[in-house]
């Protein structure tokens, strides 16, 4: 890597940063908008800075003209997820992916570090598209819970604080913190069906107040003000008495009008 053109060399790996990024933040925004659990509760990304990168280097013992080579998290992708089965499941997400290759995984969640740490990793070979023709990029997606990704950035301030030299009192607490973790995570797994359920069903409600004001809306400009305004008046009578199945109920009695008014229109 020549260090006078870093800002160029980083270009490439921003970009993929970016797309990768906004790939998984899609595919949660689907999985809710189906009304369906979403595997991935979130999505971060972050190319290393050029002092990272060289202190890494250094570290590993890597020449200039062979970071790009030997350094495979210059771009990196994090995904948080709620449950530790998830991690799987987005791990299988990622493996049928067309447009990446996975060259390696490293599972620090059966096998975690000494430190405690617990991840998932995927290294991939993705291709963008620049002004000099297509770079095939490699990065690094992390996968954890929420609970791993607290632990890991206490962790990794840690070991800068300590230029990677935790005095043991240090470490032992991590080390005690990594197991809770663990703890927690398995306590949350317990539980992950009712939380699933609960959370899939709010999704639904929303949904179907959503559709509901769409059709109040367009009804607005077809049918009958004063008819509209006891309809708007029902609506908001059965949404404040907090019953779900009178609120579907009315959901349905609305789609009704709202396609027999299109009708008449269209007629």
């Amino acid at each position: 890597m020549e260090l006078y053109a870093w800002r160029e060399k980083l270009a490439p790996y921003e970009l993929a940063v970016e797309e990768l990024v906004i790939k998984f933040r899609r595919m949660m925004t689907d999985y809710r908008a189906a009304s369906r659990y979403s595997p991935i509760e979130e999505v971060t990304g972050r190319v290393k800075t050029i002092s990272s990168i060289l202190d890494k280097a250094n570290r590993k013992r890597v020449e200039l003209e062979e970071i790009e080579e030997r350094i495979d998290d210059i771009a990196g992708i994090r995904i948080i997820c709620q449950f530790e089965e998830d991690i799987m499941t987005v791990v299988g997400i990622i493996r049928q992916m067309r447009d990446l290759t996975v060259v390696s995984e490293r599972d620090y969640i059966s096998r975690p570090k000494e430190s405690g740490y617990r991840s998932y990793h995927v290294n991939v070979l993705y291709d963008v598209q620049t002004i000099y023709g297509c770079r095939r990029i490699k990065a690094e997606i992390q996968i954890r819970t929420l609970a791993m990704n607290f632990w890991a950035v206490i962790e990794h301030s840690l070991q800068y604080k300590y230029n990677g030299d935790i005095p043991k009192t240090v470490r032992d607490r991590l080390t005690a913190s990594a197991q809770a973790v663990q703890r927690l995570d398995n306590e949350m797994s317990s539980i992950r069906e009712e939380v699933m359920d609960s959370q899939n069903k709010f999704r639904k409600d929303a949904v179907n107040v959503a559709d509901i004001l769409n059709n109040l809306q367009n009804l607005y400009h077809i049918a009958d003000q004063d008819a509209m305004l006891n309809i708007q008046r029902e609506f908001y009578d059965i949404y404040k008495s907090g019953d779900k199945e009178k609120l579907r109920e009315f959901g349905r009695r609305l789609d009704e009008l709202a396609a027999d008014k299109k009708a008449q229109k269209l007629a």
